[in-house]
């Protein structure tokens, strides 16, 4: 059963093949067996899943349907979950359990989704490979000694070593589509403000979104249709109407216009994914995709942009976790400035610690004007570019990163190497645009991933496309050996 996805885990359900509670009980004692090896969870809720699996069987029994009714599924661990541990894998958060449900949790719970666990993640999602994380770092099931790519990397290798067929995670600067590549899963970013963020623990508020992680463009159709929509409690979600995600899978691609920015595809990119990304287009040629060249000439800019704009939220967010309120707590402190001093220096890592002195320098005095609203200029100039491209394309189309799966520990003296990881996905992010990454092939064993961009609210056209390059590829099918 673990090698179904949640496309087959509906039929198979609707047929009465099996029932989730056994399914439930299946991948719980697969979790068990398997995940010592991965750290890929920080806590199991079996006791919550069992208690929904038996709901979902006695809804369907009353007649009920739906796709996800029964289907086990992950949160990443920055939405909060009504009395459990909601850990945003820090020190910091070790010891909170969130008092109520985020509103992506509360969705798909009501659809009928079962909780297995939250999944490990990096410390606030602040990090490219899962190694920042308070409960170590996650490994990678195509090669244990790698790492599975990060702030979702529990979330990916949980899906890529079949422990459960699909997860939620979170999306700022790739963090979604980075670990789908690396782990041969399809990772979607939707619009900004498709997904509510309310009780999504925040890293960087103008920049984050909540998504879906699966193995097939079909289920992230599945898992997102129960995410997106309307929230009148997060003033950044966006009043548009949620289309049928999966009514729109099965479209033609004749005439599609993809462009290919030229910029992509400069020395930092590994030249075999360049290979992979250019077999990638040809297969999508074949399938009546026109193929158009096009430049983003701001791209370089991208990087500097993202790390000052995603560290100054950052340490304006991270301002509330001071010791008083909630959150870990110094021990005998002498005033209130030891209070909040050691409660910090304790409950945060290196990575966050260093990302929230940036952003405090970023916005201090004398240096907004520098450093901040320069940051947001470049931002406008990237969104124009893409506007600018999509008058004379559907869908925008090059590698999600420019390496496979590095060792771990390998970046950890080079913050900057490993934020370089990052320079294709960024600009989904600067300008708010839905960013999908799908399997296209392997180096050196390890998986690469083709990343399709599109105009907003367009998700629908983004999965169309993966899915009908996955009903001709077989990337996706592929399994890492041991799991």
């Amino acid at each position: 059963m673990h090698q179904l996805t949640l496309a087959e885990i509906a039929r198979g359900l609707a047929d009465k093949k099996f029932s989730s509670e056994e399914l439930t009980k299946t991948l719980l004692a697969r979790i068990a067996q398997l995940d010592p090896q991965l750290n890929s969870f920080i806590t199991l809720t079996e006791d919550l899943a069992l208690q929904q699996a038996k709901a979902a069987d006695a809804r369907r029994a009353n007649g009920e349907t739906g796709a996800l009714l029964g289907a086990p599924i992950g949160h990443k661990d920055l939405f909060c979950t009504l009395g459990v541990r909601t850990s945003c894998g820090s020190k910091m958060l070790d010891n909170f359990k969130a008092p109520y449900d985020a509103t992506v949790v509360s969705k798909l719970a009501a659809a009928g989704a079962v909780t297995l666990g939250k999944t490990n993640m990096d410390e606030f999602a602040m990090g490219s490979a899962n190694e920042s994380s308070y409960y170590g770092a996650v490994k990678n099931p195509w090669n244990l000694e790698h790492v599975p790519g990060g702030s979702s990397g529990g979330s990916a290798a949980a899906v890529a070593a079949r422990l459960l067929p699909a997860a939620t995670g979170t999306d700022t600067g790739g963090s979604i589509r980075q670990p789908a590549a690396l782990t041969n899963l399809t990772g979607l970013k939707p619009t900004y403000g498709r997904v509510s963020r309310w009780g999504m623990i925040a890293y960087a508020s103008s920049l984050d979104q909540g998504g879906p992680l699966a193995r097939t463009a079909e289920d992230c159709a599945i898992l997102l249709q129960g995410m997106a929509g309307f929230d009148p409690q997060d003033s950044t979600s966006i009043d548009e109407p949620v289309p049928d995600y999966s009514a729109s899978l099965n479209g033609s691609l004749q005439g599609l216009r993809i462009g290919v920015p030229k910029e992509y595809f400069s020395e930092g990119l590994d030249p075999r994914i360049a290979e992979l990304i250019h077999t990638s287009v040809k297969e999508l040629e074949k399938l009546g995709a026109v193929i158009k060249t096009i430049s983003l000439p701001n791209m370089q800019h991208a990087i500097p942009a993202y790390y000052v704009i995603a560290p100054a939220e950052a340490s304006s967010n991270l301002s509330r976790f001071d010791g008083v309120r909630f959150g870990h707590r110094c021990e005998d402190p002498k005033d209130l400035t030891d209070l909040y001093k050691r409660s910090r220096a304790e409950g945060f890592g290196p990575e966050v610690q260093r990302r929230i002195l940036v952003g405090a320098y970023a916005l201090s005095a004398g240096y907004y004007d520098a450093y901040y609203l320069q940051a947001q200029k470049i931002r406008r100039l990237i969104k124009n570019d893409f506007m600018t491209a999509f008058n004379e394309v559907d869908i925008i189309l090059g590698p999600t990163t420019p390496n496979p799966a590095w060792k771990i520990g390998a970046k950890n003296s080079d913050p900057v190497s490993a934020y370089l990881e990052d320079v294709y996905t960024i600009t989904a992010n600067l300008a708010g645009l839905p960013g999908l990454s799908m399997p296209a092939g392997f180096v050196d064993g390890l998986p690469v991933g083709v990343q399709l961009l599109a105009p907003y609210f367009q998700e629908g056209r983004l999965l169309n496309v993966a899915h009908q390059y996955q009903l001709h590829t077989d990337w996706h099918t592929r399994s890492p050996a041991g799991f």
